[in-house]
């Protein structure tokens, strides 16, 4: 398991720093555990992958206390999802990852971005939770149920398997662990319609809400929704092949807005997706890395290597934003997913789990909430219920920590008040405060206690060593180049 985890870089006053990625991190483009996301100042920290929890957290936390030691004293670490005060598109500047081809693609993809969906959506942050299980397990997995199937064969179908039964019940996490029930005003100005309602002069909120970001004012593929292209989780050849009608296809709106302006890239293509990354998704089935291979055609190639779940909130009730016994729901979520029962998902159960994410994600903590479950309606309590007898008896088959975590967290089905986004609200009521100042509050003390801990100097040496070959990294890359741009460009989509 391994975790990925964004954070945005504040300016003292609380808006985002405007400051370049910090030299001290080393390269974003090649560091494997400090890079950004969209943003130059929306930093993500990364783990390799770990057998356990503990391992997983501490290397996290080890990573960010060295992010809070090297960070410049008039910056901070924005310990939540929603982002922070915001002045204005042009204040969000897009990541840049050097002058190679693949370095310019990366800060490219970043422009279209911006230019089709507004660059404030793009710097809402998450966790992203990777998972796997172990080849021994597939292999006594498979005796069990396909002993004459090939292996290849056997892992790709079950972790698909996995991955429809997250879309399918993975309203439950937004639920349990969502932790964004009010935004900045700042967010929504000049946005689109929304149902939100004020909490004080700087603040809006829903009084059911568990995580906006999930909501539909969070990251939304509304043009690709309207052309008719959504992710297929029927089978992998269905997901890859549906990923690529969206990178072949043209859109007039996105043509519209032309691949150069003066001179300068403003997208890399003006299909539904410039690349399959764009789509934005709940779960994604992903490969192991291949160097100069494309995610698809690795995925094509080699099979599923682990499945990213990247519905987790930030919760800024904890120093990480989540912690071991979150962690430990997870791990037996995932194996509720693989063994459970996986059919296929039809256009009317597809229906069903896009009104049921939007409705959990506005209203989830709404005592009389009820979803849509194989086309009768059912309450959240119910069918969380339900799910969570599952999860249980999941838990049992991996440890006594896990059982407790599970039966903790279960209380929550039924108690809407101990939720996170339930919690959140409250304290912000109780010291009467707006969305801004309670998490600028939470950002500080964070700082501080991080600051006041006990240098991990090992992990420190390791990460100064990996910020200076990561640059070296980099210049290699750069030094390497043999065609221009557009070159690069046309042969990287030449095959897709």
């Amino acid at each position: 398991m391994g975790l990925e985890k964004e954070g945005l870089r504040v300016s003292r006053k609380g808006g985002i720093s405007q400051a370049p990625h910090p030299q001290t991190f080393g390269c974003a483009l090649t560091h494997p555990n400090i890079t950004t996301d969209f943003s130059e100042s929306l930093i993500e920290l990364v783990t390799p992958p770990f057998s356990n929890a503990v391992e997983m957290l501490s290397f996290l936390e080890d990573t960010q206390h060295y992010l809070y030691y090297h960070l410049p004293k008039d910056q901070n670490f924005w310990p939540t999802s929603m982002p922070c005060a915001i002045r204005g598109e042009t204040t969000i500047p897009i990541a840049q990852y050097g002058t190679s081809n693949q370095g310019m693609m990366k800060t490219i993809y970043r422009q279209g971005l911006a230019n089709r969906y507004g660059s404030v959506m793009q710097i809402i942050a998450g966790i992203h939770f990777n998972y796997s299980f172990s080849h021994e397990f597939w292999q006594k997995y498979q005796m069990l149920f396909a002993p004459t199937e090939a292996l290849r064969s056997f892992i790709d179908n079950s972790y698909m398997g996995l991955t429809r039964n997250i879309v399918r019940y993975g309203w439950i996490i937004p639920y349990l662990f969502g932790a964004s029930p009010a935004v900045c005003k700042s967010f929504l100005k000049g946005y689109h319609a929304h149902s939100l309602i004020e909490f004080n002069e700087s603040t809006l909120y829903e009084p059911y809400a568990t995580s906006l970001r999930m909501g539909d004012i969070g990251y939304q593929n509304l043009a690709e929704n309207e052309a008719g292209v959504k992710a297929n989780y029927n089978s992998l050849s269905h997901y890859i092949n549906s990923l690529k009608v969206g990178m072949q296809t043209s859109c007039s709106e996105y043509e519209t807005i032309g691949l150069k302006r003066h001179g300068k890239y403003q997208q890399l293509n003006a299909n539904i997706l410039q690349i399959e990354n764009e789509y934005y998704a709940s779960v994604r089935p992903k490969p192991l890395v291949e160097l100069d291979k494309k995610p698809l055609d690795t995925l094509s190639g080699s099979g599923i290597g682990y499945v990213e779940l990247r519905s987790i909130d930030i919760n800024q009730l904890l120093p990480l934003g989540i912690d071991k016994t979150q962690i430990y729901f997870l791990e037996a979520f995932m194996l509720f997913c693989l063994l459970e029962t996986s059919c296929v998902i039809s256009t009317s159960g597809q229906f069903e789990i896009n009104t049921n994410d939007q409705l959990v994600a506005h209203e989830g903590r709404n005592p009389k909430l009820m979803l849509m479950h194989r086309g009768k309606q059912t309450s959240l309590q119910k069918w969380g219920n339900d799910i969570m007898t599952k999860i249980e008896q999941c838990a049992i088959l991996l440890s006594e920590s896990h059982q407790v975590s599970v039966r903790n967290i279960a209380c929550r089905i039924n108690n809407p008040d101990l939720t996170p986004s339930a919690i959140i609200l409250s304290h912000m009521k109780e010291c009467n405060k707006g969305f801004f100042d309670y998490t600028n509050l939470l950002s500080k003390q964070y700082r501080s206690d991080f600051l006041s801990n006990t240098i991990n100097q090992k992990h420190f040496d390791y990460l100064d060593h990996e910020a200076k070959i990561s640059c070296k990294k980099q210049q290699q890359i750069e030094a390497s180049d043999l065609v221009d741009f557009d070159i690069f460009l046309t042969e990287y989509f030449k095959n897709i």
